[in-house]
């Protein structure tokens, strides 16, 4: 892989995020390392031998993305993929008493953070030559099936998927591919409350299975190291034993 190569990874601090970053870079890439808390992007940095670039940004302000994306154009000149990862959860709620403020701050960084840094990613990748590259959107399989009271999260989960069928459309003509990975159960710190005990449609509360985030990330970099020419549009990677096929 050409180490010219240069990713974006929102949420590159932890979780899945770092598991994708650190992926990215063992398959050659420069990765910039994005999120909100400066320590964690740059313990990532620390372990990716001169690949790592953290920059502190928050995908849910429509400013700090531009300054993202300034950053990424003035120091790289380009930018070949765009992993969307950066995400937020509200607590488990009945939608009918969800705040207006938990909605609003998950749409904010599930959804609108998103279809930000898809527009400055599809401008630079437009303008920038070679013109092309890729993004990856963190889905969820709360994008499929939701769980109970999670409605914020499921809502903005179900609309990613249509984002990413929306820019792998428009992308055609300008060499740009646009795929989604949908994870269930990755033991990250989101995961915490599957290994103890977590609500089921039936009501019964249930310790769920879980796998390591490493493998999630390899599979973004094997979709970032894909030829232009290829994509994959959707992905599921999730726990063996995950009640996902069947829920509810």
């Amino acid at each position: 892989m050409n180490a010219t190569r240069i990713a974006l990874v929102t949420g590159a601090g932890t979780g899945i995020g770092k598991a994708a970053a650190l992926a990215l870079g063992e398959a050659g890439f420069t990765v910039v390392l994005a999120g909100r808390r400066a320590a964690p992007l740059e313990a990532v940095a620390a372990l990716m031998e001169g690949r790592g670039h953290p920059i502190t940004a928050d995908v849910a302000d429509p400013a700090s993305v531009a300054a993202l994306f300034e950053a990424v154009a003035a120091r790289f000149g380009r930018l070949d993929v765009l992993f969307n990862n950066a995400g937020g959860w509200s607590p488990a709620t009945p939608i009918e008493d969800v705040p207006l403020a938990d909605w609003q701050h998950v749409v904010n960084v599930n959804l609108t953070g998103v279809f930000l840094c898809i527009q400055h990613a599809m401008r630079l990748m437009k303008a920038q030559d070679p013109k092309g590259g890729r993004i990856i959107n963190n889905g969820s399989i709360s994008a499929h099936a939701p769980r109970p009271l999670t409605g914020p999260y499921t809502a903005t989960k179900h609309a990613v998927t249509g984002l990413t069928k929306q820019v792998a459309l428009e992308g055609r003509a300008h060499n740009i591919a646009c795929g989604q990975i949908d994870i269930g159960n990755a033991d990250t710190d989101m995961a915490v409350k599957m290994k103890t005990g977590i609500l089921q449609p039936n009501g019964q509360i249930m310790v769920e299975p879980t796998f390591d985030p490493v493998h999630a990330g390899r599979a973004v970099a094997h979709m970032a190291s894909l030829p232009l020419d290829a994509n994959i549009l959707t992905m599921t990677i999730m726990a063996s034993s995950a009640p996902f096929v069947g829920r509810g």
